[in-house]
């Protein structure tokens, strides 16, 4: 998860934590530190299965991450959710045109945010078939 609002962090936390599936959840807080995470050399059982990616982040967008993301052989086939507060066609567009594999507005309500979590991990975790590291 590349996201820096606390109480978001918290709520898909705890989202994810009232399932049955065990995940290990690591937690960015700045595009920069994401881009440079990304960077490291990753052990193949280290890369993320899915990655949820905030569009306003401190010092690089969610935008510059997913285009580093999206132009690394090594992760591209990373399903990448945007998960934001923006409802911009201009930021639905753009992440689009870079590859993003689903866009999801915020809810404002915070069991609505709670139920969206539920759900993006019911789809991308139960649902879909995603490729093994």
């Amino acid at each position: 998860m590349i996201e820096d609002n606390e109480g978001d962090i918290f709520l898909t936390m705890e989202a994810l934590a009232d399932s049955k599936i065990i995940n290990h959840i690591s937690v960015i807080k700045d595009g920069s530190e994401a881009i440079a995470f990304f960077e490291k050399p990753r052990d193949q059982e280290r890369i993320p299965d899915l990655i949820l990616l905030d569009i306003n982040l401190p010092r690089k967008s969610g935008h510059d991450v997913l285009v580093f993301l999206k132009n690394d052989a090594r992760y591209r086939h990373i399903p990448v959710i945007m998960l934001t507060t923006s409802s911009s066609q201009a930021d639905i567009m753009t992440a689009y045109k870079n590859h993003v594999n689903c866009f999801i507005t915020k809810p404002i309500d915070a069991g609505e945010f709670v139920d969206a979590a539920a759900k993006i991990e019911g789809f991308w975790i139960n649902i879909v078939t995603l490729p093994q590291n």
